[in-house]
């Protein structure tokens, strides 16, 4: 399924840069029909709507298809805790502050904005910890191509308290708890997290990048 999924993808791809760049009309009607059964393929792979998953990829002519960009606060407390949030609309599952980059913002005003309106806090960028291809990493299907960024964040000042909307409880997860808990793995997995708490211990490790 995982090769099937790719494949849907880049054909998506190839689609919308024929759309963006070709001068034929003729070719332009077979591009759009690549891109239309790129996304019904992509929508018996994943389960997602179809609704959902045109939007989400250029769509339109004029725009060469690129990965969308997840945004993570990664806020420790000492060298064994770390901040979590509940995703209401993934069953209440746990994962770091944040969410895809609006335009406007830079990756570190996202996580700023991010970790204050989901938890309260307000936060100040450290460094960058990590850009990952979320390929890379045991996530669960999805029909998107995304690159991750987890950005250390440190507290300067609020409370916690979660937004209400669409986060559910906030709160330090010790790093032992992390086997056990239910994970949002679509947007962070266990092993993430582990390799994200080696920072906490050493701070000036180098940015990974995959």
């Amino acid at each position: 399924m995982s090769q099937l999924l790719e494949i849907a993808k880049r054909l998506n791809a190839l689609a919308q840069a024929g759309l963006t760049y070709s001068p034929n009309p003729y070719d332009l009607e077979r591009f759009e029909e690549i891109r239309e059964i790129s996304v019904e393929l992509l929508h018996t792979l994943t389960d997602e709507p179809i609704e959902k998953i045109t939007p989400l990829f250029a769509s339109g002519t004029g725009e060469y298809p690129t990965p969308k960009v997840d945004i993570r606060a990664v806020i420790f407390r000492g060298a064994e805790e770390v901040l979590m949030v509940q995703e209401k609309i993934d069953s209440l599952r746990w994962t770091l502050p944040g969410g895809w980059a609006d335009i406007g913002y830079t990756p570190t005003e996202v996580a700023v904005k991010e970790t204050h309106e989901e938890t309260g806090l307000v936060v100040r960028p450290v460094r960058l910890l990590a850009v990952l291809d979320k390929r890379q990493h045991p996530h669960p299907p999805q029909p998107w191509y995304v690159y991750k960024f987890f950005i250390r964040c440190e507290t300067v000042g609020g409370e916690i308290t979660a937004d209400g909307h669409d986060i559910g409880q906030v709160r330090w997860v010790h790093r032992t708890e992390i086997p056990e808990l239910p994970l949002s793995e679509d947007r962070v997995t266990a092993s993430q997290l582990e390799m994200l708490f080696n920072f906490a211990t050493n701070p000036d490790a180098p940015v990974l990048c995959d």
